[in-house]
């Protein structure tokens, strides 16, 4: 009786190979000890030149290297870790990756780290280029770590400056505190929605910023920002200019009448003093009502 033949069977080598995803491995200390095709064409490391070296030297930023950190801790307890995470290409370019970092045990014992990652700007660019409004993804130091090409159109943050610096550089001193608030992580998953005033080349613009935690794994504090202009208090901005320029003008003119009433009082005859100095008194209650309309 024939004896048909076993199918060829991948090896695991094989199989790595062909994901779609970079795959990294390393030992407990981080020294590469794998690293797949994909991770070839995401860092533009050859496995030949990333084999045998720390994967910070390879893979980690200066901005990612206290996130780096806690994701050791967490792999250290027994924990897997999953989120963004800003990483730098062979080139010096720091991206936004999705990282999941899982943890090989022997005996309880840390002994090897596989690192599953994908370019995050890849996965959701189609959903953010399409938008008018301006994304942002921030790490949890505050660091952009993609920016939608709207960041440009809108109030002309040229793509390949914003990415690897913090937002709050961009950000109005007297609304740091307002953003960091709307930072704050939220356990509840919830969206979190502010106005505050951003640089836009010499000046600052109102705009309406909404935020959303982007991943809830421990250790994982990305959050994407939505930034639009606000046209609510844009529109009062431009109100409060134009009540201004009104006042001053207006104030002008009735301090101009208030001259004239004085210098006619001294020509006038004694019959028509009590008539210019109510008239006077009348200039003065509109100034009086015109400066408190303003402040208020």
């Amino acid at each position: 009786m024939e004896t048909g033949t076993r199918p060829a069977r991948p090896s695991s080598d094989e199989l790595l190979q062909a994901l779609g995803h970079a795959v990294i491995a390393t030992d407990a200390q981080g020294t590469v000890v794998f690293w797949n095709a994909a991770a070839e064409e995401l860092y533009g490391w050859p496995a030949a030149d990333a084999v045998g070296r720390d994967i910070t030297e390879v893979t980690v930023p200066e901005i990612s290297r206290q996130a780096a950190a806690e994701i050791m801790a967490a792999l250290q307890e027994g924990r897997p870790w999953s989120g963004g995470f800003p990483v730098r290409r062979r080139g010096g370019e720091v991206l936004h990756a999705l990282v999941t970092d899982s943890g090989v045990y022997r005996d309880g014992e840390l002994i090897g780290i596989v690192g599953v990652s994908l370019n995050l700007g890849d996965a959701v660019r189609h959903l953010m280029e399409r938008s008018s409004d301006a994304a942002v993804l921030v790490d949890a130091h505050h660091a952009i770590s993609y920016a939608s090409p709207a960041v440009s159109n809108l109030f002309g943050w040229p793509v390949d400056e914003v990415v690897g610096t913090p937002i709050t550089d961009r950000i109005h001193p007297e609304d740091q505190e307002d953003f960091e608030a709307l930072l704050a992580v939220d356990p509840s998953g919830a969206g979190r929605v502010g106005e505050l005033r951003v640089r836009t080349g010499d000046s600052w613009s109102w705009v309406e910023v909404a935020v959303t935690d982007l991943y809830t794994q421990p250790g994982s504090q990305s959050q994407v920002c939505n930034i639009r202009r606000s046209e609510r208090l844009a529109r009062i901005e431009e109100h409060e200019r134009i009540l201004d320029a009104l006042h001053s003008e207006v104030l002008q003119d009735l301090f101009a009448a208030t001259l004239e009433l004085d210098r006619g009082r001294i020509r006038a005859a004694p019959s028509e003093a009590a008539r210019i100095d109510a008239a006077r008194d009348a200039v003065r209650r509109a100034m009086d009502t015109l400066r408190k309309v303003v402040e208020q």
